[in-house]
């Protein structure tokens, strides 16, 4: 079954679904192993992860290398950062095509001008309106996987006021988009207000330190919304912890254990040791 068809189960039933951001593919193990049914792949971690800040700087093929990569370490469905869908119509067919034969399960694709940014800083632009419904179109003609979700994110909030970016989202799922994304919301009201007005399920981005208010994940459910992605948790948290080893280590001279690891071995079994030793063991059977 293609992680698609996953993602539409879980989207079918009753709870909201909720999809931590992952970075790498240490991220998306921990995530699934956590218990999580579904994860993100977040374009400003994967830029990070490849020294970058999220100014539109990585390329469609370094992002689906990334995507294709956690998506072929994880059993649960991953839905992708697909930015601006890197360039025309052309290249948004081509975008979607190359997320789909990864086996990713979806993709959200925004309305700022290229190269974009990180949604939650100042100074971006978004493309007419016109031209953004465009891209949503080739994006839901180009999947050949009915199941691949295609979800129509909107920047207009901060460029051209709530209103314009609620005619956004409700414009991208009359031109077939599956959910809408309308990022930046920068209220409770307003965030309450994203799944009254919008005519279709709506995602919600819960991005600690940026413009939108946190809220517990029942609050967002309640609210209406049927997807929460939360892009940069893990990484600040990893790069949090980083900085406390590492400066505990240059204070101090002496490594720090390392918590709730383990041994070596413990370790690399978390990331499927036994499952490869099981395969080796198979091949050198003699019969």
């Amino acid at each position: 079954m293609h992680a698609a068809q996953q993602l539409r189960t879980l989207l079918s039933g009753r709870d909201m679904v909720v999809a931590p951001g992952a970075y790498d593919c240490i991220s998306a193990r921990t995530i699934e192993q956590a218990g999580f049914r579904c994860a993100y792949m977040t374009g400003s971690g994967t830029a990070a992860a490849r020294g970058f800040p999220d100014l539109g700087l990585l390329t469609m093929s370094e992002m689906v290398d990334n995507a294709a990569a956690i998506a072929r370490t994880v059993a649960i469905p991953l839905v992708a950062d697909a930015d601006t869908g890197y360039g025309n119509e052309l290249n948004v067919h081509r975008t979607v095509r190359e997320y789909e034969s990864r086996n990713v399960a979806g993709i959200h694709i925004e309305d700022q001008v290229a190269p974009k940014r990180c949604g939650h800083l100042d100074g971006k632009e978004v493309v007419p309106r016109a031209e953004f419904i465009t891209k949503i179109r080739a994006a839901v003609q180009a999947r050949t996987q009915p199941a691949f979700l295609v979800i129509a994110r909107t920047d207009a909030r901060a460029v051209l006021g709530f209103d314009e970016a609620i005619e956004r989202a409700n414009a991208a799922l009359a031109a077939g988009a599956d959910m809408a994304f309308v990022e930046a919301t920068e209220s409770l009201e307003e965030m309450a207000q994203v799944p009254r007005r919008v005519t279709g399920p709506c995602l919600l981005n819960i991005a600690a330190g940026g413009r939108t208010p946190l809220v517990p994940l029942a609050d967002a459910a309640e609210m209406g919304y049927r997807l929460a992605i939360l892009p940069g948790m893990l990484m600040r948290n990893a790069v949090a912890a980083f900085d406390e080893v590492l400066q505990d280590l240059a204070r101090t001279g002496v490594p720090k254990p390392v918590r709730n690891m383990g041994s070596i071995a413990a370790g690399h079994q978390r990331f499927g040791a036994d499952a490869w030793r099981k395969i080796q063991e198979q091949a050198q059977v003699r019969t």
